[in-house]
């Protein structure tokens, strides 16, 4: 197999996977009375020793300075989301089914900001980005409305 193909597999195959799964702990979670801090900091300590895991099969360099900033506002903003999709399971009683395809219309606000940081605007096919877009926006509404 081609190691682009193998980098989508792991890279995206097997997040939406785990993303997917993860979702619905966050759901069981709040039906057991878990608190929006609660939540985040017990993911924070899943989420390090996944870290020491990863570490230690597949040690790298240290990183810089630069990395670790761009780390850290990964995970400021990472928390930031889930905190608030926990919020909306426990304080508004949001259907986990509705929420998700909501909030994984992320998908465009990360595909719109490499496409302009990254300069990955030259390696895409518009039509299709575009096309791709419509469908994510308009499943994500004909869910949230079912």
């Amino acid at each position: 197999m081609a190691s682009n193909f193998v980098g989508l597999i792991v890279g995206g195959l097997l997040p939406a996977l785990f993303y997917g799964i993860s979702s619905v702990f966050a759901k069981s979670s709040t039906n057991a009375g878990m608190t929006v801090g609660g939540h985040l900091f017990v993911i924070g300590i899943a989420v390090s020793m996944t870290g020491v895991l990863f570490n230690g099969l597949l040690p790298g360099n240290s990183p810089s300075l630069v990395a670790i900033a761009s780390s850290s506002m990964q995970g400021l903003f990472w928390g930031l989301g889930t905190g608030c999709v926990v919020l909306g399971l426990i304080k508004y009683q949001a259907p986990l089914a509705k929420l998700v395809p909501l909030y994984n219309m992320n998908t465009l606000i990360t595909s719109g900001i490499a496409l302009v940081v990254f300069a990955e605007w030259r390696a895409v096919n518009p039509l299709q980005l575009l096309v791709g877009a419509g469908l994510i926006v308009a499943g994500g509404v004909l869910v949230s409305g079912a």
